[in-house]
């Protein structure tokens, strides 16, 4: 019987000291440094990831990544399947008014359905939310490790913000009242999709300009690899938080990005 083939693994990333990784022996050099956080076997094995230390702010996404998952443009729209497009107005009286009502709730529940991330959505959704938390029938519900976790961060001199595709004014009205109290003040600013949509990189630029630094000192964590992989091509540090309720990743994006299941686990060196 003829010997088996014996191959050898394929060659293991190569981190930097900043924690970038460059390319494996062989392969191109031109292409896009990823800022995946590497995770030693002494740091996994204590639930710890290290945190570069040209990090200078945390950006955070948060459905999934703060908050439960489960918490949480019509004629643009008019070519998508299921699409219910809004009439124009063409008379008056109240028969008119209310055939475009309609018409507006039933575009609305349509694209709530499909869970879509309009910024004209995102903003009806948070007048709606506004209603709600006011009145008291509402209260954003935070992860227990979150404001402990961000406290400690700000304590060492880190800048937090907020990047979500819900809008600013979403954003602020779960973290005012939410079961933690009202902990805006734990952040640095908030910015939504009119910053860019969240799965392209050029948003993560933006925000590094809006803020005053480079990509590559901002930590960002967030649930969806796809909002993972954007920011990396953009240059910036990233982590792929797994929470309760979340999508489950791939193998391969298991493998690829370091996981976090709490805020806890990010071991930030300027703590020691």
């Amino acid at each position: 019987m003829a010997a088996e083939e014996i191959r050898a693994p394929p060659a293991p990333p190569l981190y930097r000291g900043d924690g970038s990784q460059s390319a494996p022996p062989g392969e191109c050099c031109s292409a896009p440094l990823r800022r995946r956080l590497p995770r030693s076997p002494l740091a996994a094995a204590m639930g710890v990831l290290p945190v570069p230390a040209g990090v200078r702010a945390i950006l955070l996404d948060v459905e999934g990544t703060t908050t439960p998952i489960a918490f949480v443009q019509a004629q643009e729209d008019s070519g998508l399947d299921g699409a219910v497009p809004i009439p124009l107005e063409s008379g008056s009286g109240d028969e008119e008014l209310e055939r475009v009502i309609r018409a507006v709730v039933d575009n609305v529940h349509w694209q709530m359905a499909l869970d879509r991330k309009t910024t004209a959505l995102k903003q009806l959704q948070g007048h709606m939310w506004r209603a709600a938390y006011a009145t008291g029938l509402v209260k954003g519900e935070v992860f227990e490790d979150v404001v402990p976790a961000i406290r400690k961060w700000r304590e060492a001199g880190m800048k937090v913000y907020i990047y979500s595709s819900g809008s600013v004014e979403a954003q602020k009205l779960l973290f005012g009242y939410s079961t933690e109290g009202d902990i805006l003040e734990l952040f640095d600013g908030h910015f939504d999709t009119k910053i860019g949509p969240k799965v392209e990189s050029e948003s993560y630029r933006r925000i590094a300009a809006s803020i005053g630094c480079d990509t590559n000192n901002i930590l960002f964590l967030t649930d969806v690899p796809r909002e993972a992989n954007a920011a990396e091509e953009a240059d910036t540090h990233v982590a792929v938080v797994i929470r309760p309720g979340n999508a489950g990743l791939t193998d391969d994006e298991k493998s690829y990005y370091s996981l976090i299941s709490s805020f806890t686990e990010l071991f930030l060196p300027s703590s020691t």
